[in-house]
């Protein structure tokens, strides 16, 4: 199976808005530029910090999307 491509354009805010709207996160406090999501799942809080930057690098989108257990290629379809 080939590996998933991440866009390289996505801000901090688009993917807070795909995790809050698609994967059932909330914000839960902002300290900076950094954003902090949680959610709720089978008993078990989620954790994830999306920093604010215009452009988020490849890497750095990989490790917000591991925090929150989200499969790349299942944010792809709502990106």
């Amino acid at each position: 199976m080939a590996q998933s491509k991440l866009p390289r354009s996505l801000s901090g805010k688009e993917v807070i808005k795909i995790l809050c709207n698609k994967f059932g996160f909330k914000v839960s406090r902002q300290k900076g530029s950094h954003v902090v999501l949680v959610k709720f799942e089978e008993g078990k809080k989620i954790v994830t910090v999306v920093p604010l930057h215009d452009e988020l690098a490849v890497g750095t989108l990989k490790g917000v999307l591991e925090l929150a257990k989200v499969d790349s290629e299942e944010f792809l379809r709502f990106v």
